[in-house]
């Protein structure tokens, strides 16, 4: 029988729940697989450094590269300054391990948790295959005269010929496994993002990219700027297979993707060095405030979310009593979907429970707004978001797209 040594860092806020519901999982698959394991717990967090001022040291990351894997809750605490802690764990896993690909899937499992209409899980399911150990996130740069009038802030982006041709050969190489796997139908595509027209160092990602492709003949390739790539993610989804792109471009767009497939409750990080010790987590946030609800006397998610629908499906369409008491409409903290899953949680705060509250779903026939279009207009989109070619009555003929006042409310989510 297969034995594998994992690390464990549960990490800050919600990380060591959802830690523990990650440990179930792996529990019970290997009662499938028939594989041993032990777990070795690390205490590096938010909390762990308030109370030692101890970071990471150079000998846990070595022990750190005789493990198999490591599982990673989430790190970020709101008493710690920003991105310390991140940085030393985090960082130091991915630089330290040298885990150059950053994988992530994007895959709809459930109808009803996408907030585009008329998209099913065949048209949403694919993998952003982020560069992970260079770009901006390289720690290059610093400040000078910082805290005066004079001050200047420099960060560098670091691209290498190395870096972008690994990454480059992992995505064809994956998107050959994924056309072997799907079967007859689906060529396999390798789409690459990148801002070469503006930012002309990623030229060496245009040339490094087009130099792997000619070994992969049977794999188509495209190549899209990160923001027509934002665009068609959201209208055509089901045109990616893998796409391959810089470190900060693939944290961005996969954000995108996490709602596209029902929530950052649902979307999961590989950092993966192939065939050595790797690194896996949930790409959220820690969000320390929706931490321990139920230690602290607070309803859980499913019971909470029961009595806002409850409470809201007794009021009238369009009146005030639809309004929480922070001024905030329905449309606004209702979120992605009617039917998402009432275990998902929004942390999309950026780790440190900063960000606006955790927003729930609510069905489109429990409520209604003064700004919304009628129902049946609402029903393909599953959530309370208006068609292309509406724009309410107080705006005239402006577009509801282009009025910032309109784009908070009708978010599906917080950034």
């Amino acid at each position: 029988m297969a034995s594998y040594d994992i690390g464990v860092l549960p990490g800050d806020g919600i990380g060591p729940e959802v830690l523990r519901e990650g440990l179930k999982v792996l529990e019970a698959t290997a009662a499938v697989e028939g594989f041993s394991y032990r777990l070795v717990e690390y205490p590096y967090s938010g909390a762990y450094y308030l109370e030692t001022k101890e970071l990471v040291p150079d000998r846990v990351i070595d022990e750190w590269r005789t493990l198999d894997a490591v599982l990673l809750g989430a790190i970020g605490h709101p008493d710690v300054e920003p991105g310390l802690v991140e940085r030393s764990v985090i960082l130091g896993l991915r630089f330290g391990l040298d885990l150059y690909i950053n994988l992530r899937p994007i895959k709809l499992y459930a109808e009803h948790l996408c907030p585009l209409k008329e998209k099913t899980p065949a048209d949403i399911d694919f993998v952003v295959v982020r560069e992970n150990t260079e770009g901006l996130y390289s720690q290059i740069g610093g400040h000078l005269k910082k805290g005066t009038p004079d001050e200047v802030a420099l960060v560098n982006g670091v691209y290498t010929w190395k870096g972008c041709e690994r990454a480059s050969r992992y995505a064809f190489q994956l998107a050959q496994q994924r056309a072997v796997q799907r079967g007859p139908g689906r060529r396999a595509r390798v789409t690459l993002v990148d801002k070469a027209n503006a930012l002309r160092p990623h030229d060496i990602w245009t040339r490094a990219y087009a130099h792997v492709a000619r070994d992969f003949p049977d794999v188509e390739t495209d190549h899209a700027y990160v923001d027509a790539c934002c665009m068609w993610m959201i209208k055509n989804p089901e045109w990616f297979d893998v796409i391959v792109t810089t470190n900060m471009f693939g944290d961005i767009i996969t954000d995108l993707g996490a709602m596209l497939q029902g929530g950052m409750g649902i979307a999961a990080s590989g950092n993966i060095h192939p065939g050595k010790t790797s690194m896996f987590e949930p790409i959220h946030g820690s969000a320390p405030k929706h931490a321990r609800r139920k230690e602290r006397g607070l309803p859980a998610w499913g019971d909470r979310r029961r009595g806002n629908d409850a409470r809201l499906s007794g009021r009238g369409a369009g009146r005030r009593a639809d309004r929480r008491g922070d001024g905030r409409s329905p449309c606004e903290w209702g979120g992605a979907v009617g039917g998402r899953a009432e275990r998902d949680l929004d942390v999309g705060d950026g780790g440190h429970g900063r960000g606006p509250d955790s927003r729930r779903a609510v069905s489109p026939d429990r409520v209604a707004h003064p700004c919304h279009p009628p129902r049946s207009s609402l029903e393909p989109y599953g959530c309370p978001m208006p068609p292309r070619w509406w724009s309410a009555p107080s705006l005239g003929r402006r577009s509801s797209s282009s009025h910032p006042r309109l784009l908070g409310r009708f978010r599906l989510s917080p950034a």
